[in-house]
């Protein structure tokens, strides 16, 4: 079908970057009535284009307030669209917002005010695809509680639809949202429900991706390193084959669950793979540098790191809480080899050994005693550690015990046959 000169026009104005004449001749195909003469359908979908174009536009100028105005100033004219376009418009729409940095707010209270005007315009397939992206954004903004009332609707009318495709999406952000909420066995079983609604249909490139990443990220919980990479893998291959901009997440993960193996080498051998070298960025030098200082068992590397690549590795929750765990084994493994050869040593001369402050080296120790990594005491009176040989069970013990349960059942036999005899 041929396209109006209008839309001509505007489409070189927004190629010149001449954005405001671009805009006004959008807004007057936009706003056009149906003129005679002109099939309807051409109208129509000159109005889409119009309307995603410029969308694209603001998306570019990061005009966020735009982008809102021209959802809300449209909707007379989506009002004309099959309910299929309506809603993959306002979709589109909506995600220009949520691609903006800092606009999470803004797509919230749009999303709110759309999922009202599709209620009375009773839009449900569009109400109920709106419910699960304000979840979604209420998850970013980590607004659970409400995230997850939205779910517990959207699961029981899509069970009663018998919907499985958008099941396996509202399940997956409810695995998402508890595995936030630290509520693990709900998060995996929330998976498995996924899971099992999604072999049931033919589940999309992404969406597989998506899953595969959530199953790494719960095997990685449970500390199962191997198969948490090879859920990875899967997920990096399906966001790389789609060119998606979370590929690169991803393989962040496949790095962390080797370098929580301690297998530095192949952490380079991933690095120099053929479909990974694109991704090369602060994001991975952040990573390559961790991987070094852990094989190095270097705390002032590690620490280092940490200050160095702050913004790439704690913006990442996930990555965040592992590389936690992974400074406190460091730590403690650096402890260890400091007291090793003592029985009594000054807790300055631990602190000024390993670099960090009398309080934090108290802390640990303190910890470690607990948690039974050592035996000893802790002599604050005096600034010492007091480091005890491990205590070593006592065989005898053991064996009287056993010893006199024996004697007692040989007893109770004993009583049993004076007692028939008698």
């Amino acid at each position: 079908m041929s396209v109006s000169p209008a839309l001509i026009s505007a489409r070189e104005s927004a190629t010149d970057s001449d954005f405001s004449a671009a805009e006004s001749k959008y807004q007057a195909i936009i706003k056009s009535p149906q003129e005679a003469g002109v099939p309807e359908n051409k109208t129509l979908q000159e109005q889409e284009a119009a309307i995603l174009e410029l969308g694209k536009i603001y998306q570019k100028q990061q005009a966020k307030e735009k982008i809102s105005a021209l959802i809300s100033e449209s909707k007379t004219v989506l009002g004309t669209f099959a309910k299929s376009k309506t809603a993959k418009i306002i979709k589109t729409l909506i995600e220009y917002i949520d691609g903006i940095p800092d606009s999470v707010d803004l797509s919230i209270k749009t999303t709110k005010e759309c999922i009202e005007w599709a209620i009375e315009s009773k839009l449900n397939f569009l109400k109920q695809s709106l419910q699960l992206k304000l979840a979604s954004l209420l998850h970013q903004k980590h607004q659970y509680k409400e995230a997850l009332r939205i779910i517990t609707d959207l699961l029981s009318e899509y069970k009663k639809l018998d919907d499985k495709s958008s099941l396996v999406e509202v399940q997956l952000l409810e695995s998402q949202i508890y595995h936030a909420l630290r509520n693990i066995p709900k998060s995996r079983a929330a998976l498995t429900s996924a899971r099992t609604s999604a072999n049931a249909i033919y589940c999309p490139t992404l969406l597989q991706a998506e899953l595969d990443c959530q199953s790494g990220i719960l095997n990685a919980e449970d500390k199962d390193y191997k198969t948490a990479f090879s859920y990875f893998y899967e997920s990096f291959e399906g966001f790389n084959s789609q060119e998606d901009h979370r590929a690169i997440v991803v393989l962040k993960y496949m790095l962390l669950t080797k370098i929580m193996l301690n297998l530095v080498d192949d952490v380079n051998n991933i690095l120099g793979h053929k479909n990974v070298v694109k991704y090369q960025s602060r994001d991975i030098d952040a990573m390559k540098s961790i991987a070094t200082a852990y094989s190095n068992r270097s705390l002032k590397d590690f620490e280092g790191s940490l200050v160095t690549y702050a913004d790439e590795l704690k913006s990442d929750s996930i990555i965040k809480s592992h590389f936690n765990a992974l400074y406190d084994n460091l730590l403690e493994q650096n402890l260890l080899k400091i007291i090793e050869s003592y029985s009594t040593v000054e807790l300055s001369h631990i602190s000024k050994t390993i670099g960090l402050s009398l309080n934090q080296v108290e802390g640990k120790l303190s910890q470690m005693i607990l948690d039974k990594v050592f035996y000893g005491v802790l002599d604050q009176g005096n600034g010492w550690l007091i480091v005890y040989d491990k205590p070593r069970k006592d065989a005898t013990y053991e064996a009287s015990l056993d010893l006199v349960k024996h004697l007692s059942s040989v007893v109770d036999l004993l009583y049993e046959k004076a007692s028939s005899l008698n």
